[in-house]
């Protein structure tokens, strides 16, 4: 296992002399030798290193000073040897400081201080999109299995060390969706048309979807609010395109007339009430806005060219909107065909 000491350089072979020699001299050479681990070490720049899992301890020692950690490999698995510690260096990914110390390093490797690294997982991802994201980060390991359930997972920054398995990422992802969703609508305002967490997953996850306003998120609920107490269908452009993708992919198009008529569980122009699941991964904020919606008299909104929507009471008003709504598209498509 070890390399045979007529490849190491003669200067390496000085360091370790010098460095055995210390250890077995006792009394003033225990202190030496104390010093001499806590003696700064090459390192210039901060360096991340990963110590892989299962490596031995020449390995870890080739890995540090490949990295220009430390000197000498040989003096750091005499060092780490010595101190018997050689059962306790924890595998992963590492940060060191310039100037770091063996001593330091070794202390680093037996506490396990690893590097967090990190995946944003954003608002309105759906299953689809989510495992895309884990499968394209770094440092994640393993295949999920089984898919989790639309809407079941709760977007956020989630921390992880390398080598982590991306089914921890996601069993964490889950556990924290339960806990808001339980927190949140312990907190719900009192008469909602929701009966139950399913129900307020689903309506959240539209809600998510039509707006990426904060500002509009608790309006637009109201409205949606207001459709089921009068029993009005939901008509949510959203539900169409997850009843065509399912969530799997863009649907690269606008919607047409044949696309709201098709009879689907989850359009909402054809179905009243709810569709039968959440269409996307909806955050904390839009669960709020649906548990506790704005009191409005609004029964429509239509985009309004500005990012935002125009809400609207009657019909009358909403289709008036629509007008505005549709010769702002027909501006945007003039002035693209005019653009070289």
């Amino acid at each position: 296992m070890n390399a045979p000491l007529a490849n190491i350089s003669p200067l390496t072979k000085i360091s370790l002399f010098i460095f055995l020699l210390l250890l077995g001299a006792g009394g003033i050479g225990g202190a030496l030798w104390y010093e001499a681990l806590r003696e700064s070490g090459p390192l210039i720049e901060s360096r991340n290193v990963i110590v892989p899992k299962g490596a031995n301890l020449e390995l870890i020692g080739g890995r540090l000073e490949e990295a220009g950690v430390i000197r000498s490999k040989w003096v750091f698995v005499s060092a780490v040897r010595l101190q018997g510690v050689h059962r306790e260096l924890r595998s992963g990914e590492y940060k060191f400081r310039p100037g770091v110390s063996i001593g330091h390093v070794i202390d680093l490797l037996r506490k396990g201080q690893l590097i967090n690294r990190r995946v944003t997982i954003a608002e309105g991802l759906t299953v689809s999109q989510i495992i895309k994201t884990l499968e394209g980060t770094d440092g994640l390991e393993g295949a999920l299995f089984p898919v989790p359930d639309e809407g079941s997972l709760l977007p956020d920054t989630y921390y992880f060390a390398f080598g982590e398995k991306r089914q921890t990422i996601v069993d964490r992802m889950a556990l924290e969706m339960q806990r808001t969703l339980d927190a949140l609508w312990a907190k719900r305002a009192p008469n909602l048309p929701i009966t139950s967490k399913k129900e307020a997953l689903i309506l959240a996850s539209i809600v998510e979807k039509e707006t990426g306003l904060a500002r509009e998120r608790r309006r637009v609920a109201g409205v949606f609010i207001n459709r089921l107490n009068k029993n009005m269908k939901l008509e949510s452009d959203p539900t169409v395109v997850f009843s065509i993708t399912g969530g799997k992919r863009k649907l690269g198009r606008g919607l047409r007339k044949s696309d709201l008529r098709q009879v689907h569980p989850y359009n909402t122009y054809r179905v009243h009430g709810l569709p039968p699941g959440p269409i996307c991964n909806p955050g904390r904020a839009a669960i709020d806005a649906v548990l506790n919606p704005e009191k409005t008299s609004s029964l429509f909104f239509v985009a309004d060219g500005s990012g935002g929507h125009k809400f609207s009471d009657t019909l009358r008003e909403h289709n008036k909107a629509v007008r505005e709504w549709r010769k702002i598209e027909q501006r945007r498509k003039a002035n693209r065909k005019l653009k070289p």
